[in-house]
């Protein structure tokens, strides 16, 4: 999904990753039903879904908000 966006968005999404992945810090949702399981770190217009497995982030999707959760 990354390799869809253009440069300056990647860059965006990646430093927001790399934050939250140093802190903790961010906008982080577990979620239910249909994505029960994975996490979801907001990231502007982008959701990044995930799960976590120790100190490793497996990220399963990048998508735009209007196109996230269909």
């Amino acid at each position: 999904d990354i390799r869809a966006l253009d440069r300056a968005t990647a860059m965006r999404i990646f430093e927001g990753l790399n934050r939250f992945a140093v802190t903790g810090q961010g906008d982080l949702k577990v979620l239910t039903g249909k994505y029960a399981g994975q996490l979801r770190l907001r990231l502007g217009e982008y959701r990044v879904f995930f799960t976590e497995s120790g100190e490793v982030l497996h990220i399963t999707r990048v998508k735009h908000r209007r196109e996230a959760y269909r």
